[in-house]
């Protein structure tokens, strides 16, 4: 994985995301099928595969999975693959961003 800002060959297009600025910040992570993790992020590539450490999950309720149980479970290092990536949140907060289809 290339560290953040590495420019991207080939297509001549830039990366769709740009996380540079969230570069070892805490992130909340929403994953396909429900899970939650929260994690350092340390690096992440144009397919937005994302490295994150100290990464904790947040469990979900197994009789409701659209609620938390309360519980996390430390998981380390990870790899978050970018095609299991939903969101992306800061731990800092969120920003407004303009609108990119706006004319």
């Amino acid at each position: 994985m290339k560290a953040a800002g590495a420019a991207t060959g080939g297509s001549g297009r830039g990366q769709a995301l740009d996380l540079s600025r969230h570069m070892d910040k805490r992130v909340h992570v929403k994953l396909v099928g429900g899970r939650q993790v929260a994690g350092t992020l340390k690096g992440y590539d144009q397919l937005v595969n994302l490295v994150l450490d100290e990464t904790v999950e947040y469990m979900r309720d197994p009789s409701d999975p659209y609620k938390e149980s309360g519980l996390s479970r430390p998981l380390g290092l990870i790899v978050a693959r970018g095609t299991s990536v939903m969101s992306i949140i800061s731990a800092d907060g969120m920003e407004e961003i303009s609108n990119p289809f706006k004319t």
